[in-house]
């Protein structure tokens, strides 16, 4: 009988306090000293150096586990781009959201033509693996050139008004911006802002449109797949 590896072996802290701080780290804009900070109060004393080892090593892992189990999003889907600082330079994060501002893919390019527009749909069909019936964008020509080539027979609405919940779903990016006081090269923003995205959108933040008792519920729903995906029981 195979059993699966124990991915937490050879570490000196527990699993659970490993899972937790990188949960901190990656699903809040919370800065690596200010969850040593947190760690801290709650007795567990560790570097922020530590809790960056911990992201590295295991926030792929875990943004894969919760792209896996995530929803199955609706048959429309929301682009946008925006210009992201990364030491002196101004590259374009590409975003594509579902209807619901649920993050389901990013990428960091260089440019915003028709190559990177074409580039970013071809990552986007091969992990939902199903071609929506919309794509919303504004009015930028080479999402146009773009969806003519890869997606022609799909729908597209060009409207600025149309595409709020893309551009809404810039600001967790913009608020660890200035905490982490931006990233170093392309590579670690793409790594970064993919981890946070899925980590982020486990808990969204749509509490006034529920009861208070399917907040909790939801809450619950929330716990048990992180759970489940960093492989540590839920405490009672």
């Amino acid at each position: 009988m195979r059993t699966t590896p124990n991915p937490y072996r050879g570490f000196r802290f527990p699993a659970e306090i490993i899972s937790h701080a990188v949960w901190l780290h990656h699903g809040f804009s919370l800065s690596l000293r200010e969850v040593e900070t947190i760690l801290a109060q709650r007795g567990v004393v560790v570097s922020h150096e530590s809790v960056r080892a911990w992201g590295l090593r295991f926030g792929r892992a875990f943004a894969n586990g919760l792209k896996q189990r995530r929803p199955r999003p609706g048959d429309k889907g929301h682009l946008d781009e925006a210009l992201i600082r990364i030491r002196g330079k101004r590259p374009y994060l590409w975003r594509a959201v579902d209807r619901h501002g649920r993050v389901l893919d990013i990428l960091v390019r260089s440019r915003r033509g028709a190559k990177a527009a074409k580039r970013f749909f071809q990552r986007l069909l091969k992990g939902l693996r199903h071609v929506p019936r919309v794509v919303v964008t504004d009015k930028l020509k080479s999402h146009g050139a773009a969806k003519r080539e890869i997606l022609p027979g799909v729908e597209h609405r060009q409207s600025r008004d149309l595409n709020n919940r893309a551009e809404v779903s810039h600001q967790p990016t913009r608020r660890r911006e200035r905490r982490m006081r931006r990233s170093k090269s392309a590579r670690q923003a793409q790594r970064l802002l993919a981890r946070h995205g899925q980590l982020h959108d486990l808990f969204p933040l749509r509490r006034h449109r529920l009861t208070a008792a399917e907040h909790r519920v939801s809450r619950d729903r929330a716990f048990q797949t992180w759970g489940d995906v960093a492989g540590v029981a839920r405490a009672a």
